[in-house]
């Protein structure tokens, strides 16, 4: 039975047969942890509780997936089903997520393209455009210096939302923009 406001967080290995992975009696999944879902009622500030939520948020993947992180490039030892031990590198490769989780985990805004720098009134058309960069988007977290206001000005003409602590900056070999899945039932033509 799932807590109240709260959403699970799973962990799965990429290599399992598509028939054992779309049964959950096979259990392909594993529960890691659980992230709050409060709606910071007590903060009468409407952007102020969209800030601190995008920061709780972020922060608590932070802690979820630290552990991920720190074993990632030394490897741990991992005995696989036939009783043969390897040296495995778990990463964080894929998120799974509907629109509005995608816009926070990518720190970008509704309207706005996770994946990429089309503007929001030209969504749907066909032409390309230049893919977010995980560099760039860091880079510009960077720049304000510990400067509140100038984080803040810094985020807003960069169109990202202005969290301090992203819980895959952090993570090695992480592109959080092509480890998002594409949402089936509104992103897919």
């Amino acid at each position: 039975m799932v807590p109240q406001n709260v959403t699970p967080i799973y962990l799965t290995i990429g290599n399992i047969p598509k028939d054992v992975h779309q049964k959950p009696s096979h259990h392909a999944q594993i529960l890691v942890g659980y992230i709050p879902t409060t709606k910071l009622a007590s903060m009468e500030n409407k952007s102020a509780c969209r800030h601190a939520l995008a920061n709780l948020f972020h922060g608590c993947k932070q802690k979820v997936l630290a552990p991920i992180g720190s074993v990632s490039e030394t490897g741990v030892p991992m005995m696989s089903r036939d009783g043969v031990w390897h040296r495995c590198h778990p990463i964080f490769a894929i998120f799974i997520g509907d629109y509005p989780e995608q816009a926070l985990v990518t720190c970008t805004f509704n309207g706005w393209c996770p994946k990429c720098l089309v503007p929001p009134g030209q969504l749907g058309e066909y032409m390309s455009f230049p893919l977010r960069t995980q560099r760039s988007v860091i880079n510009t977290y960077l720049s304000a210096d510990n400067d509140l206001r100038k984080f803040f000005r810094t985020c807003h003409e960069a169109k990202l939302k202005p969290v301090v602590h992203l819980f895959w900056a952090t993570l090695p070999l992480v592109n959080i923009f092509i480890s998002i899945t594409p949402d089936i039932l509104y992103q897919m033509l």
